[in-house]
């Protein structure tokens, strides 16, 4: 059996409550695939990248890919880089729509954020565009705040992982393209050309970043980000004996393609 959680979004009550749901039903030491996105939009960005440190920390068999908003953050800690180009709408990292702001809020206390930016709930406001100003004091205030083995964390784990019949990642894959030819770009962000493809990619792939409702088997590729990063429900899933099911506290329930 292998389990795997899609896009957390600093939502650490919804990862413990997914991390309860695998265990009771395939114990402590179950083998998890996490689809990245551990920070951005929730409240506890912090928690849950501490979590997964801690738990691979502890010998768990668990392997954590990285998704576009963990890079945001490290790059804004490492490089104060606010804007991404991927971003049609030019928003930055720091504004309220991409969570940035929370994430920050997650390590730097209150008064702190709002001395170095005029706002009285920069968690809730976000700042985007951010003055010159402001962008040097959050980037100093997040370098004394965030812990070097977090950044060294999501520096350091994979950007894609495969087994015999399936491949995990962020948010797909360039189609046509071999997979050692997949840009970091694509592995993190793509959308275009990608979710609105048949194509058969020699395995199923399984991937986030791309919110839905709830988890969708689309025949050619599955996608386990049902929308935690905007208030609905983290949905863990696993695979056992070649079928994929769904974990709530029920059961399970057959996640089947939908073609």
């Amino acid at each position: 059996m292998l389990y795997c959680v899609g896009d957390v979004h600093g939502f650490s009550g919804q990862l413990d409550r997914a991390l309860q749901l695998i265990e009771a039903d395939g114990g402590a030491d179950a083998p998890i695939v996490f689809l990245g996105d551990y920070v951005d939009r929730g409240p506890n960005a912090k928690g849950t990248l501490q979590a997964l440190i801690d738990g691979q920390a502890a010998g768990r068999p668990w392997t954590c890919l990285i998704g576009n908003h963990d890079l945001m953050f490290w790059r804004f800690v490492t490089s104060g880089i606010t804007q991404d180009a991927h971003i049609a709408s030019g928003k930055g990292w720091l504004h309220h729509r991409l969570g940035g702001n929370n994430t920050l809020a997650s390590y730097i206390g209150a008064d702190d954020l709002q001395a170095a930016t005029g706002l009285e709930d920069f968690a809730t406001d976000g700042l985007d565009p951010t003055p010159a100003d402001a962008l040097n004091t959050l980037q100093k205030l997040a370098q004394n705040a965030v812990p070097q083995d977090h950044l060294d964390w999501i520096a350091e784990q994979p950007r894609l992982y495969e087994t015999h019949d399936h491949t995990f990642v962020h948010a797909g894959l360039r189609v046509g393209v071999p997979l050692d030819e997949q840009t970091e770009d694509d592995l993190t962000w793509i959308r275009d050309g990608w979710i609105d493809s048949d194509a058969d990619h020699g395995k199923i792939v399984v991937h986030g970043h791309t919110a839905l409702d709830f988890p969708q088997h689309h025949g050619n590729r599955i996608n386990l980000d049902s929308g935690a990063g905007y208030g609905r429900t983290l949905v863990p899933a696993v695979l056992d004996a070649g079928k994929w099911f769904t974990l709530d506290e029920t059961g399970r329930t057959a996640l089947t393609p939908n073609v």
